[in-house]
């Protein structure tokens, strides 16, 4: 039969066909059809013979149509067709569909809109059909029967569209769906619906079939809408994150439930790698990308970047027109993250009012951890933001070229941890990612080489934290370490050190590299530059610490710093203990050359002598014999003749410039510090000829000890020639030797002052030696001082720093102050009868405590230990915080007055710098810190939970010295140590923990301070309202403060119309005609600045989250306002904060920097009223008005502001236009002193155009608003009238 159907459609008139089709019953042709079709035999011809036969313009053909059409698709779906047999069917029927009249279509439509509602698709490949269909009907021009009424075919597709996205989706066939409405020409409208149902339909699918159609998604939103697809994959992908991470957290049993990460982890990178490659093929992709995370940054940033987007950022750099864009975007997001922090953590006010939200570093260093499932599209991103973010944020160039580091989270810039975070990612990635390693070392080690003259510290801790976790990666990479050696001589020296002690453990497992060092430092050595040979100095003494000869001390302080996973490869098995002993007398060799160099190397290896010796100690009979034989070059061997040193000898003369020759005092410091180690530590493993041999040295240089202490004490100034009649001018040739000589003498003095006191046991006699040797150095001091007084430069700074060690400082103290044995007391009170040497002691730690605030180390033996420095650093506190409570500054004064600064003053300014460094320099080591100090703690308390009880402990010591200095007769009042106790208690209040009862304690003792005393002194006021504001914010907000301090400012200097009487305000007594301004005007003003800044960002918080929320057609259905609280707290801060300007702008303010700064900051007053006009100006049309209090704001801006800020400009006009008539009739004959008062009107008033042009814009959105909120908004502004009430008046 099927023959005869075929045979008849191949006539030329289908006439024949139709009667025959006519005449079988439409379900016996279906069958034909089906049988044929299952058997394999190809249907094709049977199927265009039947629709050929089966016109649509008759009634009957067209059901027959319809009904072999239906047939067909079902047999494509029911899966009994060979692969072939169903392509050629549907190629068949997708032809055939546009000559479907319109009704037909609609009904074939919604056969497959309800097949897919009622999941009767079997594999969907029928669904292929739908777009053609979707399609045909669209472009119908007649109207079309739909339900109960008639349609267009367009309108028809509409009504399809709309319910096949509002019915139920089965999960098999969604990818599919997706896929048809890509081929349908729809409008802006049905996109976007089509977009969400298959947003809507993400959660309901299985992990692995979400990037196939997440691609037919991507593929689909070419045809518009495609913020809303990129946004719906971030918020699904950053829920799922959310989700993982609290399941994490949270019950263990969860685990087995929910998504295992690594599955969720691949199809995250599936995902990225599909939006990628659509971003390549389509641009606009990748703008609606930025622009939506851009437009995050404005709002809450946490909305819209999460790993997931941060991920895909980086991926996306891949893509080279848009590798710029969003490394900017990245960079910005992380500094403004940063910043927010920052402001966050540093007001209660905001505290209060904004979530803590987790910060983007914890999010980019997740992306890194992530990265290890086979995510390699992001790591090459990752290592380019690593290195963006250090090469910008790194340490800058300060002016001498120094650059400071600081350690403390509590003083780092957002930059700085902007920074901090490119050396995380780097070094995480380093550790998860073998492949990329080699890439990241060789841009580390290039940076190191090309950017020598610009800081480089954090690269350097980079290098080490690298090697430091892998060492053996690093020989794969050996030749790039060693190529970066031959550039040794042309870096400076602490980039030098830096490299060197980065690259140290490698060194020991790797020969080949160690070898190459020492050759590029024997070159070095005999480098023409200065710097190159100090290099090799350094290089070689680094060396001598780090490999140890058999049988040296293993004590903790000779611990190498290496860990476990070399000492498994240690190659020294290969070279036996005595391999390494040759090297080390090797490189003593080739240190002793050094002997013979200019004076800044030979320093540099006398003070790294006692590292090495401490390190090394089998070499301590080379070195005691190197130094022994340097000394005796310049030493006196007969007893009897004085001064016992050849001073000419150490200083060289080059033709008129004369300079030092040998630092003869750090020669002797090092002999001195070595030779009390050894003696201290002295273990009899040598062989007895050696033990003896040493011996002997040790004896020897004893006994030069001994006879130097002896004849300096004995030699006068006139001896050494540098008497108070010589010339230490440092313009002639003879001053600047004397003053060489001088220095040297007195170190030589300071170093025999510690030998001896170490080596006296208490002694009467050695103590009385120590005393003289300080008086010689006393003399040579006062006159260096004199003659330094009389010329206009200070003698070289080589004067300045103490040759007495740090834990020398911390005995000779507690001796002087704290040692209250009998058999002391005799032999003590010899140094202790003598006021200058107990002010000299406390001097020294003063000193040290500059150094060690200023670097973070001290010079000196174990001046760069952390761990021995913090143990003395502990010891000095305690006696100097003894020493200050104990004996008051007032009890020492009152007793003896003597020129120069108190023992007790000294003591207090220790205390200060010192509690300053360990702040910034040993932050995690504060509890022990506090501990050490002996404040009173229970028993079995906990370190970190004590730390603001002990805190507030030492706080109340320096309350009651303030309050007892407060209290005392005024003339004793000492504006110096008020100053200073303030500073200490600044620094101790960032102890306390804000949230507990000290806190507030501290505050409102602070505060009845500032309310209750009255002093002149313009320092101490200032540092006590400092703290006032800085404990204030971490309360709560300080707006009701600044109306209370303007209040008494104004009542204070006056009214600008000077015929107001005032009424004077008490609030604060610090307040007086002497600080008001401009000391404390200033303050209300900087303060009054961060308030402003604080409101301006809550504000643009606000607008990002309105135009986040707030689509152009949403606009109209919102009733509520986004945010009351916010809102609410913005415009009572500005109210308080505008009550505060009112009584500044009426105050007759001193001309200078009081009236400038209030003017900046009355504009930006108004600007950021008018950003508040502006924000309700885009929410107003949905709350239908502004708040109450808005309007309120409006109207005291209007009465209390506005009028008051014109009579304010009137004011300084005129006063300006007084004072230049004044300077042009005193000075009639100055041209200068006419134009600098000119100068300084013209400063003056410079910010006063900005301040109308401000005052205009507010006026302007003002009126815009009320048209908007038909309210009366604006009657209240631009009255121009007079305040209420002028002022209180009499």
């Amino acid at each position: 039969m099927d023959q005869k159907i075929v045979s008849l459609a191949a006539e030329k008139t289908a006439d024949r066909l139709q009667e025959f089709l006519q005449a079988m019953k439409d379900d016996d042709l279906a069958n034909l059809l089906e049988n044929q079709a299952v058997k394999g035999k190809a249907p094709g011809p049977l199927l265009r013979a039947i629709f050929k036969g089966s016109p649509c313009a008759e009634e009957a053909g067209a059901l027959r149509r319809l009904k072999i059409y239906m047939r067909s698709i079902h047999l494509v779906e029911s899966g009994d067709l060979q692969k072939e047999v169903a392509s050629e069917i549907l190629g068949l029927l997708m032809l055939e569909a546009h000559s479907f009249p319109g009704s037909l279509l609609v009904e074939l439509a919604n056969e497959f809109v309800s097949a897919i509602k009622q999941s009767r698709l079997k594999n969907g490949k029928s669904l292929e059909l739908l777009p053609i269909i979707l399609t045909a009907l669209a472009t119908k021009k007649e109207n079309v029967a739909y339900g109960k009424g008639e349609l267009s075919g367009e309108e028809c597709k509409k009504q399809l569209i709309n319910t096949l996205c509002s019915g139920r989706w089965d999960r098999r066939c969604v990818i599919q769906l997706t896929s048809v409405f890509k081929d349908v020409p729809l409008t802006a409208e049905e996109v976007e619906f089509v977009t969400e149902k298959v947003l809507r339909m993400f959660s309901e699918l299985n992990l692995q079939e979400i990037p196939p159609l997440v691609y037919q998604l991507l593929v689909f939103s070419s045809k518009g809408n495609r913020k809303k697809a990129l946004e719906g994959i971030i918020t699904f992908f950053s829920e799922l994150d959310k989700q993982l991470s609290e399941d994490q957290s949270g019950d263990e049993l969860l685990d087995l439930v929910t998504v295992p990460a690594g599955e969720l982890r691949h199809v995250e990178g599936t995902v990225i790698l599909h939006i990628v490659f659509a971003i390549k093929l389509d641009c606009e992709l990748g703008r609606e990308l930025l622009k939506h995370l851009k437009a995050g940054q404005q709002g809450d940033l946490s909305n819209n970047i999460c790993p997931f987007s941060i991920a895909l950022l980086l991926s996306v750099t891949r893509v080279q027109r848009f590798e710029e864009q969003v490394f900017d975007l990245l960079k910005a997001s992380i500094v403004k993250s940063f910043k927010d922090l920052q402001l966050l953590q540093g007001s209660k006010f905001l505290q209060n009012l904004v979530p803590q939200r987790s910060c983007i570093s914890t999010m980019i260093l997740e992306v890194v951890k992530n990265s290890v499932h086979s995510w390699d599209h992001v790591t090459q991103g990752l290592v380019e933001l690593g290195f963006i973010l250090m090469d910008s944020y790194g340490p800058k160039k300060i002016l001498d070229g120094k650059t400071i580091e600081t350690s403390s989270c509590l003083s780092k810039k957002p930059i700085q941890h902007a920074c901090k975070l490119g050396a995380d990612i780097l070094l995480e990635t380093f550790k998860i990612h073998e492949m990329i390693r080699q890439e990241i070392l060789e841009q580390v080690f290039n940076r190191v080489v090309t950017r020598a003259s610009s800081p480089i510290s954090h690269f350097l801790d980079l290098l080490s934290n690298i090697i430091m976790y892998a060492p053996l990666v690093l020989q794969s990479c050996s030749a790039k370490v060693t190529e970066t050696f031959d550039y040794l001589s042309f870096l400076p020296l602490h980039t030098v050190q830096g490299l060197l002690k980065a690259v140290q453990p490698l060194l020991k497992v790797s020969m080949s590299v160690r070898d190459s060092l020492i050759l590029v430092l024997r070159k070095a050595m005999f480098a023409s530059q200065l710097d190159a040979r100090k290099s090799a100095v350094a290089g070689f003494v680094l060396l001598l610490k780090n490999f140890k000869v058999l049988g040296s001390l293993s004590s903790s302080q000779c611990s190498q710093s290496i860990g476990a996973s070399q000492v498994h490869v240690d190659v020294h098995s290969r070279y036996s203990s005595v391999a390494n002993e040759t090297f080390c007398l090797e490189i003593m060799d080739s240190l002793r050359r050094c002997l013979g160099q200019q004076a800044d190397v030979r320093l540099m290896l006398y003070e790294g002598f006692y590292d090495v010796l401490r390190r090394n100690s089998q070499l301590a009979n080379s070195i005691m014999q190197t130094l022994l034989l340097q000394l005796k070059q310049y030493y006196e061997p007969k007893p009897d003749v004085l001064p016992p040193l050849k001073l000419e000898a150490c200083v060289l003369a080059q033709g008129d410039r004369i300079c030092l020759q040998e630092p003869l005092d750090y020669l002797l410091c090092c002999a001195q510090h070595c030779l009390a180690w050894c003696k201290r530590k002295a273990v009899p493993l040598q062989q007895e000829e050696e033990e003896e041999e040493e011996e002997g040295v040790y004896q020897e240089l004893e006994d030069l000890l001994e006879s130097l202490t002896t004849r300096m004490i004995k030699s006068e100034l006139e001896d050494f020639e540098l008497d108070k009649s010589a010339d230490f001018s440092q313009s002639t040739g003879v001053g600047i030797k004397n003053n060489i000589c001088a220095s040297l003498v007195m170190g030589v003095c300071e170093v025999l002052i510690e030998y001896n006191f170490s080596i006296s046991n208490f002694s009467k006699n050695k103590l009385e030696e120590v005393l003289s040797l300080f008086m010689c150095y006393k003399k040579l001091s006062d006159i260096l001082n004199e003659k330094a007084g009389k010329g206009k430069t200070k003698t070289a700074s080589k004067t300045n720093d103490s040759f007495l060690s740090m834990k020398f400082v911390s005995d000779l103290l507690t001796a002087l102050f704290r040692d209250s044995a009998q058999s002391h007391e005799e032999s003590l009170s010899v140094l202790r009868s003598s006021n200058d040497f107990m002010r000299y002691a406390v001097g020294v730690a003063l000193q040290k405590a500059q150094q060690l605030k200023e670097t973070g180390h001290v010079s000196g033996p174990d001046g760069q230990h952390p761990e021995r420095l913090f143990q003395s650093l502990c010891d000095i506190t305690r006696v100097l915080l003894w020493r200050y409570t104990s004996i008051p500054t007032s009890v020492e004064d009152s007793g003896k007055k003597e020129k120069g600064k108190s023992i007790s003053l000294l003591c207090l300014e220790g205390l200060e710098k010192i509690f300053s460094a360990v702040q910034q320099f040993f932050e995690p080591r504060i509890p022990h810190f506090l501990r050490a100090l002996g404040a009173p703690a229970e028993e079995g308390e906990e370190v970190d939970g004590s730390v603001t009880h002990r805190a507030a402990f030492q706080v109340r010591q320096f309350q009651r010295s303030l309050l007892n200095l407060l209290s005392g007769p005024e003339e004793d009042f000492n504006g110096r140590e008020a100053l200073l106790l303030v500073t200490v208690l600044s620094g101790l209040s960032k102890l306390l923990e804000p949230s507990s009862p000290q806190f507030v304690q501290m505050l409102s003792w602070t505060s009845k301070i500032c309310k209750e005393n009255s002093q002149e002194d313009a320092s101490f006021c200032k540092g006590l309202m400092n703290l006032l504001f800085s404990l204030h914010v971490l309360y709560k907000s300080p707006v009701t403060l600044l109306r209370d301090l303007s209040q008494d400012i104004h009542g204070l200097l006056g009214d600008i119309d000077q015929d107001v009487e005032m009424e004077k305000t008490n609030h604060f007594a610090m307040v007086t005609l002497r600080t008001a301004a401009p000391t404390v005007c200033l303050l209300v003003l900087s303060q009054a600045e961060k308030v402003l800044e604080e409101v301006d960002w809550l504000i643009t918080k606000l607008k990002g989250q309105v135009s986040q929320e707030m689509l152009p057609e949403e606009a109209s259905s919102q009733t509520s306002l986004p945010n009351p609280p916010v809102e609410k707290a913005i415009i009572m801060q500005l109210g308080t904060l505008l009550t505060a300007f009112h009584e500044l702008v009426q105050t007759a303010l001193p001309s200078g920097s009081c009236v400038d700064i209030l003017l900046k900051d009355l504009c930006k007053m108004y600007t950021i009223l008018t950003a508040l006009v502006r924000y309700y100006l885009q929410v107003c049309q949905s709350s239908g008005g502004i708040p109450k209090n808005m309007e309120k704001l409006v109207k005291l801006s209007g009465s209390h502001l506005t009028p008051l800020c014109y009579s304010f400009i009137s004011y300084i006009q005129n006063k300006k236009s007084r004072s230049l008539k004044s300077t042009g009739e005193k000075e009639k004959g100055k041209a200068a002193a006419v134009a600098t008062a000119m100068a300084r009107a013209l400063r003056e008033t410079r910010p006063i155009p900005n301040l109308i042009f401000a005052i205009e814009q507010y006026e302007k959105f003002l009126i815009h608003l009320s048209k908007k909120s038909k309210g009366a908004a604006s009657e209240h502004e631009g009255q121009d009238k007079e305040p209420a009430a002028k002022r209180r008046k009499k």
